[in-house]
């Protein structure tokens, strides 16, 4: 009970902070109270009663902190996006709304994660399935060149978002199973005993389709996301440093073949070594993304005092760094440290589980958090280059929003196991 008592407090604080950062949004522009405000408190008020009642009747042992940090990340990301596009702000919320719903459902159905892990080859299919469906024909959509959408009526969704959650299921089920196998050595290649190579085929696999997916796809961000989600989930399953070496060779090797095959990875790469003589054209984008954070200095410019909208898709791809412009260095670093909890009590679970899969599935899940955060963040500061890919709760899209209120409360049960297991 102490545990929830704490969530609660926490949840209040995530309220406020959704609240008053939506309140300076419109304060920007006008002293007078908003005529939504009642409405909007009421709808974040009734979101916390009911997560988190849902959550002390079906997770009562769950971690405090997971939830309270995505309901404020969300609530900042929505005062952005009001910010930057007041048009998204409805889609957005509705999008919030059923990512919450979801997330609820998911605690209320799965009472017990490990019953998951019998179903780990259907996993498998259905995380491929749902990385390759946007080239069915007739059902996939391209946008800016990329064609990670799938459209169905009047929806549109990007498949890859489910696939985050569906893999590392398949992963931890699969690596549960075999880590024996795949850590002792049986057969010879050269010098080195290396395991049975038929215990790589469903690993081999997943990896290679979801790689095919940054060539016909162009989709930058997914690809080494779920390169990623491999690699780490196969040595924290084995602890052989010689799959992270061999992983790393592979992925040098691959990054080298895409530079000199396709021109969309050739022109990402070119972007992130030459921006500033290639800002009148291809290098804005991220040229002003640099401003923007420049620009910020320590304190922000203040919420609606900024110009984040001269950054395109802002309010996708580089919502961090409108966030960095408005409210400052320490707005930035605040919403790092958001992120950087939820990674660490992520992995605090993953250690704390008693069994194999729990281990692998809440490492899972917190590679893909972390990963990503890494990766959007990396891009829009110019450590890495850009790969296109969306800010964890933050960022504008519903299928990003519903698959991240997924991984939430599957980390929420993984935990509630191992607190009643206490």
């Amino acid at each position: 009970m102490r545990r929830r008592n704490a969530e609660l407090a926490m949840m209040i604080l995530a309220g406020i902070i959704a609240v008053g950062a939506n309140l300076l949004v419109d304060f920007a522009h006008s002293s007078a109270i908003p005529k939504w405000l009642p409405a909007y408190a009421g709808l974040v008020a009734g979101a916390i009663a009911i997560t988190t009642l849902v959550t002390r009747r079906f997770a009562p042992n769950a971690d405090p902190l997971l939830l309270p940090i995505a309901v404020a990340l969300s609530g900042v990301g929505f005062a952005m996006i009001r910010r930057l596009d007041p048009r998204l702000a409805g889609p957005q919320l509705a999008w919030i709304t059923l990512g919450v719903t979801v997330f609820c459902l998911t605690l209320i159905v799965i009472r017990d994660h490990r019953r998951l892990e019998s179903f780990r080859y259907s996993l498998m299919v259905l995380g491929l399935g749902l990385l390759l469906l946007p080239l069915a024909p007739g059902v996939g959509l391209t946008i800016n060149q990329a064609r990670l959408w799938i459209h169905v009526g009047a929806l549109n969704f990007q498949p890859a978002e489910l696939a985050k959650v569906v893999l590392p299921l398949f992963l931890a089920g699969y690596l549960a199973q075999k880590k024996e196998l795949l850590t002792i050595g049986t057969a010879r290649v050269g010098p080195w005993v290396i395991p049975a190579p038929r215990h790589f085929g469903p690993l081999v696999l997943a990896w290679g389709l979801s790689l095919a997916v940054m060539v016909f796809e162009r989709d930058l961000g997914s690809s080494v996301l779920f390169f990623g989600l491999f690699l780490a989930m196969l040595y924290i399953a084995t602890a052989r440093a010689s799959y992270g070496v061999a992983g790393l060779a592979l992925f040098s090797g691959g990054t080298l073949f895409a530079y000199h095959s396709f021109a969309h990875v050739r022109t990402r790469v070119d972007i992130w070594l030459h921006v500033w003589s290639r800002i009148n054209d291809r290098g804005y984008q991220l040229a002003q993304s640099l401003f923007a954070l420049g620009t910020g200095g320590l304190t922000g410019a203040g919420v609606g005092q900024g110009q984040p909208k001269l950054i395109p898709f802002a309010s996708t791809d580089f919502i961090f760094s409108a966030i960095g412009e408005e409210l400052g260095l320490f707005g930035a670093i605040a919403v790092l440290t958001a992120f950087g909890i939820l990674v660490a009590r992520g992995l605090h679970i993953a250690l704390r589980a008693r069994d194999t899969f729990s281990t692998l599935l809440a490492a899972g899940l917190t590679t893909v958090i972390g990963l990503q955060t890494f990766l959007i963040v990396g891009g829009v500061t110019r450590l890495i280059p850009l790969t296109g890919i969306t800010l964890p709760f933050v960022s504008y899209g519903g299928s990003s929003i519903v698959a991240n209120f997924i991984l939430l409360a599957l980390l929420l049960r993984i935990s509630d196991g191992e607190g009643r297991a206490a």
